[in-house]
């Protein structure tokens, strides 16, 4: 698949006085593309669409370029310590993503000009917390890399804590576009991981996104490039003949990754999951989904802040797991791997 490139540009006035943002604009207005102004980027109106449905998908071909005001970080808990703000939102159309939800009715992409604040902020965190290691998670709200080809914000971010001490740099993508990271001064201090799932998830599931082979080739890029590695299969979704599914992924990942030195691969495993309000605003972006929701065929588990999700029953979880984990053995047997439910 092609590169992202927004269809509309709104760009806050106060951006300009970044160099990105003016970098941005001159970007945008040699590409012929539509460019308008707004007062905030949590405040674009005039997304073009005769309905919800339409906006919704015009918001994610729409692009705002603006300033991080709010600099406190929020907590990345177990990924990282802290999710370093780069950008906000997501090209990509997961049915499953709980940024349906986490951005509401705001799912158009934002990406944030004011590095050297948003860099020097942490800084701070770093410094609080030395000589301990503070991780930074820079995909909590956006797949950033599907995004950086434009912005270069997250190869800026990659050598500046190349060049740290007491920080490291982790994300996750769906997307192969890395070329221009492959020459990062990343000193080993950034974990680039890759999303992957079964044949029968990537397809019925992850629109928008790099197909499952371009994601392998940017891997194998990447780990050749040095960086740490790993991959995230999230969700495990329960879906006819899954185990055989999950087996042939977890081959082919092996396939493709023999000859390449991975001294320290990792592995997160997520179990499906969903929520009432996720699973209504799934069913109004993306009406003729595949995904199973059906709240009697789960367990109800609570969760923060008083909203519960729904998990698969006890038993079922059990299978799931010892699987998954069975095949990272077999195929990874050093790899380093965390399970969540």
């Amino acid at each position: 698949m092609d590169p992202f490139m927004p269809q509309l540009v709104y760009i806050e006035p106060e951006a300009l006085e970044y160099p990105l943002g003016r970098e941005l604009k001159e970007k945008f207005t040699k590409l012929g593309l539509e460019i308008r102004e707004t007062t905030s980027h949590n405040q674009v109106r005039g997304i073009p669409g005769d309905n919800e449905l339409q906006q919704y998908r015009n918001a994610k071909s729409t692009l705002v370029v603006g300033i991080r005001r709010t600099l406190k970080f929020d907590t990345s808990k177990p990924s990282a310590e802290y999710a370093i703000p780069l950008a906000t939102g997501c090209m990509g159309h997961c049915h499953y993503c709980y940024l349906q939800t986490t951005l509401g009715s705001k799912p158009y992409i934002r990406t944030y000009v004011n590095l050297d604040e948003i860099f020097e902020q942490a800084q701070k965190y770093m410094d609080e917390r030395k000589p301990e290691i503070t991780r930074f998670e820079a995909a909590c709200t956006s797949d950033i890399v599907g995004l950086d080809h434009l912005t270069h914000s997250l190869k800026k971010a990659i050598e500046f804590f190349g060049q740290s001490e007491y920080g490291q740099l982790r994300f996750v993508t769906k997307f192969h576009h890395v070329d221009h990271l492959l020459d990062a001064k990343h000193n080993g201090k950034t974990r680039f991981r890759f999303s992957v799932n079964s044949r029968y998830v990537i397809k019925n599931f992850e629109p928008g996104t790099s197909s499952f082979e371009d994601r392998l080739k940017a891997a194998r890029k990447v780990a050749n490039a040095g960086y740490p590695l790993g991959f995230i299969v999230a969700p495990i979704y329960m879906h006819e003949d899954w185990k055989a599914g999950y087996r042939e992924l977890f081959e082919r990942l092996s396939e493709e990754l023999t000859g390449v030195d991975l001294p320290d691969l990792t592995f997160e495993l997520i179990q499906h999951r969903f929520t009432k309000p996720a699973k209504n605003v799934i069913a109004k972006r993306y009406p003729k989904t595949k995904l199973e929701m059906n709240e009697e065929k789960r367990k109800y588990k609570w969760g923060r802040y008083g909203i519960g999700k729904y998990v698969y029953p006890t038993e079922e979880a059990k299978d799931l797991e010892t699987t998954i984990r069975e095949y990272v053995q077999k195929f990874f047997p050093n790899a380093i791997v965390q399970y969540f439910t």
